[in-house]
């Protein structure tokens, strides 16, 4: 595709959506290309390359909705998409509280450019990426105690979006995304463990060293040799900075206005309240440079804008796009999300948690005994009452001190509870979309020998 073909397309299929009978429809297309390269035992094991594109049509006829999707971009599709959608719309029920952002409320600044969230160097070559998979790779091996490396991989993408609206809304904008991995295996027979180290930057500069990477993975998995199962009981807990967005995730679930409207959150009576100890602020900020959430309008084309979600620990405000915010009759919050083949949902930006006031240097010697945790398996959490369960593995602390790797372990606790009693260390990565550091929960229950 040229780069004027996502353009034509969105302009053909509004045009042909209205010719037909639809009161609003908006358009998303995209573009893109990508490259990975796997490499095993010093040679190349897989490399593949994918190029494509896709458009969704969403319409709206007398406030019912429907959406379509298709890789196919030549005018006898267009044609079905638009017939097809406006078909499906008129049978799905309605909803009162679907449809486009009013002309006053599009975002006047389109130009994503100065976010940086598009890397200009050239694309790197297959032989480039697969050199530096091999250097992880054998960095990784160099490690004493390390017997194999199960993959090591690098890999480039790069997508172009347009966007288009009836209400008169245009976009488009590029995002790149360079990746380095590798998982390392020590021991032999049944005493093998694993682990990984990976970074993902949008430029190619950014990238940590590929040896360092791989270095890092090997010396995680030898850590986790000899495991053992401490006995049960209630202990402190820290959610190691490599796992810890997802608690956040949890509690940014629970706020999504999705849930809210449907009262299936533990927190939808927690507006106004301290929900995190007062020296915690949770800050959405879509206006980073080179992060991968960075973005100057959502997917219905509302400016987005820096918030505290959280501010001394007092909950603000949901995360709403326009739908979620009509029925709760509030104002949007500009975090509509949507690919091609999607309604828009609300969805959060970059997301920032910190305590200015009062985090921790050393949350191991903070904690004093109990357990770290290094990596989630699987997960049991009820949306209304906020029960959580995760099979985890890491390691066992004493006097501020690691002592020895801990696997085959569950802990469980309540999240409201959970997140009322936390501690926040400062050893948060900036470059990620979620900057969130190691977490120190005061107590949680622990299923061991």
């Amino acid at each position: 595709m040229i780069p004027d073909t996502l353009e034509v397309v969105a302009q053909k299929l509004l045009d042909r959506a209205k010719s037909m009978g639809a009161d609003e429809a908006d358009v998303i297309a995209t573009k893109g290309q990508s490259i990975n390269v796997d490499v095993r035992n010093g040679a190349l094991e897989n490399a593949d390359r994918s190029e494509g594109a896709e458009v969704g049509l969403r319409v709206l006829v007398s406030q019912r909705q429907a959406i379509v999707s298709s890789s196919d971009i030549s005018d006898t599709t267009l044609d079905l998409m638009v017939e097809r959608s406006i078909a499906m719309a008129k049978d799905a029920p309605p909803d009162k509280y679907a449809g486009l952002a009013s002309v006053n409320q599009l975002a006047k600044q389109r130009d994503l450019s100065e976010l940086e969230i598009c890397d200009p160097a050239s694309e790197p070559s297959p032989t480039k990426l697969q050199e530096k998979a091999e250097i992880a790779e054998a960095s990784a091996l160099e490690v004493g105690g390390v017997s194999q490396v199960s993959g090591a991989s690098a890999s480039y993408g790069k997508y172009s979006v347009f966007m288009a609206a009836s209400n008169g809304f245009t976009a488009n904008y590029d995002r790149s995304s360079n990746s380095v991995s590798c998982v390392a295996i020590a021991g032999e027979g049944l005493n093998m463990e694993r682990d990984y180290d990976a970074d993902t930057r949008v430029y190619q500069s950014d990238l940590r060293p590929s040896d360092e990477i791989g270095r890092t993975a090997g010396l995680r998995a030898v850590e986790r040799l000899n495991p053992r199962r401490p006995a049960t009981g209630s202990y402190p807990v820290i959610y190691d900075e490599r796992i810890s967005s997802g608690l956040v995730g949890h509690f940014l679930s629970a706020i999504n206005g999705a849930a809210i409207t449907r009262g299936s959150s533990w927190l939808k009576d927690s507006l106004g309240k301290q929900v995190l100890p007062s020296t915690c602020k949770l800050v959405e900020n879509p206006h980073r440079l080179r992060a991968g959430a960075s973005r100057l309008f959502d997917s219905e084309g509302l400016a987005t804008k820096k918030r505290e979600i959280l501010s001394k620990g007092v909950l603000n405000g949901w995360t709403l796009d326009l739908a979620s915010a009509r029925k709760l009759g509030m104002r949007p919050t500009a975090n509509a999300s949507r690919n091609v083949s999607s309604n828009p949902s609300p969805t959060n930006w970059n997301i920032e948690l910190s305590s200015p006031e009062d985090y921790c240097d050393n949350l191991l010697s903070e904690m004093g005994n109990g357990l770290l945790v290094t990596s989630l398996i699987g997960s049991t959490i009820n949306p209304n009452t906020g029960d959580y369960s995760r099979g985890v593995s890491g390691f066992w602390v004493e006097n501020g001190q690691i002592c020895y790797p801990v696997s085959e372990i569950t802990i469980a606790g309540n999240l409201r509870d959970m997140l009322k009693k936390i501690i926040l260390g400062n050893d948060a990565q900036r470059h990620l979309s979620y900057v969130v550091p190691s977490i120190l929960v005061e107590e949680m229950t622990l299923a061991g020998s």
